[in-house]
């Protein structure tokens, strides 16, 4: 059977693996998943679809290499709490229980509003809660498969509780709180690796566009046999590996109390780091880190809004380039974030790096944040050079922007004007796999207006659950409160980059 050719007429485009701007417009064409050809317009033909993109820009999607479909339904919920108190308002003492539609309209959230901020490609790493549950699971996939956006799913994974990823547990917890938070139900280890195991005969993500990888929650919430086990899933079924580290300063006192050094020296010391391993956040880091991100090929990646909005700091994003360390974006989840808008995360990321140094040489630029969210992020997840370049053989995963709106006039620098002022509205074409996902600003494979709808619905009958979960965790808050102010009066190596304003 012949391949399905789509042919995109009169665009002009960010080309290849350097993003570089062609004002003169271009056809491409696109045979099955991949770019086939790219010609000067008019010159392409023998197409089954013709998609006019005159007055477009034409750009590789985004790739959002980390957020978290349960928070969807807790979005604007919370504000101002760092990392270490705002988490136990996502992982309640109370779970809100979901049916299999619940749980596909949450992750629809996610995936609408990804595909109509530009991203092509996200990373889901939804927490199991209490037990494995097919049926929801297999809700998230569906949902990918019917929005038509590449979707990768992981897990969060750990053999630990989540109170004892603490330091100063048993000086600050009520013994009788620390006991409950350990004895509550959550999958045996062994079964979460025989999931992903599973799932990947099907949706291996070299294979299918909607995929699974493997996901170790965080370092400190794993035992050293069952990260090593993670490791050695990932690389016996070729996946990529995500995990939380370094997000906060009270992390690296927990890897010198946990370990007797920062997380990323224990991670290098174990033998973790990887090509297509992917560190979350990695905010405070020393030099020794990111040489050794450096020399085991493992990516850092930056999350500069929920950083921001969790106050956790601002990464060394500089000094990673500068040592070769591939360097990816995410959003994080939206309990935190808001939105999983990647086009705030390209414009945040270049603009809170100018708070680094007073060396405008040294800030990121707006190239280097599209490459960022592009390339890198399709490196990341193992996909090497052939996800997030507009170029003959690559992943025809395309988003495309109307030129002829006030964001881009006058029309001076594409680049600059798409990470710094798109957000979104002037986009009106996508295609994922070689399918189009929007067309004419329409999302092509789903009735999203409706789906809006029935997600409000379905949320009205939840708020009161979802309040009554929040306040459970109050004294877990108190707890937690006074091992974070421990912590901040706790000293950690001298030369990690600061990532705070005093």
């Amino acid at each position: 059977m012949s391949k399905k050719r789509t042919l995109l007429r009169n665009a002009t485009a960010l080309l290849g693996d350097t993003l570089s701007f062609d004002p003169q417009p271009l056809d491409v064409l696109v045979e099955g998943e991949r770019i086939a050809a790219i010609a000067p317009a008019g010159t392409l033909g023998g197409a089954d679809t013709v998609v006019d993109l005159s007055h477009r820009l034409l750009v590789p999607g985004l790739v959002n290499g980390h957020q978290h479909s349960h928070e969807h339904f807790q979005r604007g919920r919370t504000e101002n709490l760092p990392l270490e108190l705002w988490m136990h308002l996502v992982r309640t003492r109370i779970p809100v229980a979901l049916t299999p539609r619940q749980v596909y309209l949450r992750t629809m959230i996610g995936a609408i509003e990804s595909l109509r901020t530009g991203c092509t490609t996200l990373v889901d790493d939804m927490a199991l809660g209490a037990a494995i549950d097919r049926e929801r699971i297999d809700a998230v996939l569906q949902a990918y498969e019917d929005a038509g956006i590449r979707a990768l799913l992981g897990f969060a994974m750990m053999d630990k509780p989540i109170v004892d990823n603490f330091p100063y547990v048993e000086a600050h917890f009520p013994p009788a709180l620390a006991a409950e938070l350990r004895a509550a139900p959550r999958p045996a280890p062994e079964d979460c690796l025989a999931l992903v195991r599973n799932l990947a005969k099907d949706h291996h993500p070299q294979q299918q566009r909607v995929g699974v990888l493997v996901s170790a929650s965080a370092p400190q919430r794993c035992t050293e046999a069952f990260l090593m086990a993670v490791r050695g899933l990932a690389d016996e079924l070729a996946l990529p590996v995500i995990t939380h580290v370094q997000e906060t300063r009270m992390q690296v006192v927990t890897g010198q109390l946990f370990y007797g050094c920062p997380i990323v020296e224990y991670l290098d010391r174990i033998g973790f780091l990887k090509p297509a391993t992917s560190l979350i956040h990695a905010v405070w880091l020393n030099p020794r880190e990111i040489d050794a991100l450096a020399r085991g090929g493992a990516t850092a990646q930056h999350n500069p809004w929920s950083n921001l909005l969790l106050g956790s700091g601002v990464q060394p994003v500089r000094e990673l380039l500068d040592a070769g360390v591939n360097v990816s974006l995410g959003s994080d989840g939206s309990c935190s974030t808001v939105t999983v808008n990647m086009l705030n995360v390209l414009g945040s990321a270049a603009a809170v790096s100018k708070l680094r140094g007073d060396q405008p040489s040294r800030w990121l630029s707006a190239h280097e944040a599209l490459h960022a969210g592009t390339l890198a992020g399709g490196r990341a997840l193992g996909f090497g050079e052939a996800l997030g370049s507009l170029r003959v053989g690559a992943i025809a995963d395309l988003v495309a922007y109307r030129t002829d709106t006030v964001t881009f006039t006058p029309f001076n620098d594409p680049v600059r004007q798409l990470v710094y002022a798109e957000r979104g509205a002037g986009l009106d074409f996508s295609m994922v796999a070689g399918e189009i996902a929007i067309e004419r600003g329409a999302l092509a494979r789903i009735d999203e207006a409706a789906l809006l709808r029935e997600i409000e619905h379905e949320f009205h009958t939840l708020a009161g659950k979802y309040t009554e979960a929040e306040a459970s965790v109050a004294p877990v808050l108190a707890a937690v409160e006074g091992i974070y102010r421990r912590s901040l009066a706790t000293a950690i190596p001298a030369d990690t980059y600061a990532a705070r304003l005093a």
